[in-house]
């Protein structure tokens, strides 16, 4: 069933403006329901938790559901397996240095060239005790991961894996459960970041059987906030970050320095109850999670309406080369589309776009390693469109006729 994109596009009061924003992948726009959960928070709440009075106890309530609602968005066993913070970025530091204990000299992690560097330097940083790094390369015609050369890496000695699950770059889909599951087999675990995939499919970290899986909300139709699934056994494990009286089992508040953000992880909550209600429309039925599930079935066929218009065009010209899978219709495929264009410089092409309302974005997107190891510098970075659910077709064809004229130029 199509989604009701009046009823989408009304819970974004910021689409509302003569800007058609393409640049999603960076971060999405926030959902009404969001800013009414942080002023609901701010106006009712905002006191510290733990006391016995009636406010402060609204307030960890508050808290607790914003934490059960994104173990919903996760398919979560357990509610406490969800570790807030205020990035990806953060978090993935957390989780290294949470884990250090746990490695020894010689011990081996084995990282991706496609990541976003969140998901890199974290373990990088473990060369510092002896941690031997390995690179997982990706198939240089395809720029897909295959199992074959992480068979080729993976030792006795080998503790850790950590891939995406979809590149910022590319938009390719990884396969979590495949590679999860050839991981296990060796006896290391997984961790994996979520961040470009998470607006776009529904996550199943439970059917997954990964380890360690994390994503950032406001780049889900939420705040600048964060969450990192940790498998309860595995958390346990963890060395804490917060006081020397957090004992392992204070989970997940061990992890959380200072406290999670109160009324991000309140507002956070409201990124479920949109997509609990698209499902309802679609006619789901049951659990909140399995209104969840159909919602991304609708948000996946609008965002693969919009993918195959870009691609289209894109492989029409002549003068462009696309990073990836160039078929719209690949179900491996986001709606992340970055590119370049022969003898042009990719800043220069966003500016023009610009003058247009188009926001799309350029660079390498913090994936450098990815972006030295194509060359992208040469164009000075890729120009990349990251569309979401709550873009139109309008706005595509906007994009393309202004494309059209900006590369004419």
């Amino acid at each position: 069933m199509a989604l009701d994109m009046n009823y989408v596009r009304n819970q974004f009061p910021s689409l509302k403006n003569e800007w058609a924003f393409m640049d999603n992948a960076g971060g999405s726009q926030i959902l009404k329901g969001c800013v009414d959960n942080i002023n609901t928070y701010y106006y009712s709440n905002n006191v510290q938790l733990g006391g016995s009075y009636d406010a402060s106890k609204a307030a960890a309530n508050a808290f607790g559901e914003g934490r059960k609602k994104i173990a919903t968005l996760f398919n979560a066993a357990h509610t406490n397996e969800i570790v807030f913070g205020p990035s990806t970025t953060v978090l993935l530091q957390f989780l290294s240095k949470s884990m250090a204990s746990q490695f020894k000299a010689g011990d081996e992690v084995i990282v991706t060239i496609t990541d976003h560097e969140s998901n890199i330097g974290p373990w990088v940083w473990l060369e510092e005790r002896g941690v031997i790094i390995k690179f997982w390369p990706m198939n240089e015609e395809t720029y897909e991961l295959e199992l074959d050369t992480l068979d080729a890496l993976m030792t006795e000695k080998t503790k850790l894996v950590a891939f995406t699950h979809v590149s910022n770059l590319l938009g390719t889909i990884n396969n979590v459960k495949e590679i999860t599951a050839f991981v296990h087999a060796r006896d290391a675990l997984v961790c994996v970041d979520a961040v470009a995939y998470a607006p776009h499919r529904a996550i199943d970290v439970l059917d997954w059987n990964v380890d360690f899986y994390a994503l950032s909300l406001y780049k889900t139709y939420g705040p600048h906030h964060a969450a990192l699934y940790c498998r309860h056994d595995h958390l346990q494990e963890l060395d804490g970050l917060y006081h020397y009286f957090y004992g392992k089992d204070k989970v997940p508040a061990k992890m959380e320095p200072g406290n999670a953000n109160y009324e991000l992880s309140f507002a956070s909550g409201a990124i479920v109850d949109y997509l609990v209600t698209l499902g309802e429309q679609a006619g789901a039925t049951g659990s909140n999670r399995k209104k969840l599930e159909a919602a991304f079935v609708d948000i996946e066929e609008q965002e693969t309406i919009l993918c195959k218009l870009v691609l289209n065009y894109l492989q029409k010209r002549n003068d462009c080369s696309i990073l990836g899978i160039k078929d719209g219709s690949d179900p491996r495929k986001v709606p992340t589309i970055a590119f370049t264009v022969h003898n042009k410089d990719s800043e220069q092409i966003c500016l023009s776009m610009d003058k247009h309302k188009i926001a799309i974005r350029f660079g390498d997107f913090h994936a450098r390693r990815l972006s030295d190891h194509l060359v992208l510098n040469k164009n000075n970075g890729a120009v990349r469109i990251s569309l979401t659910h709550y873009n139109t077709v309008e706005e595509v064809a906007k994009l393309l006729a202004s494309l059209d004229k900006v590369l004419a130029e």
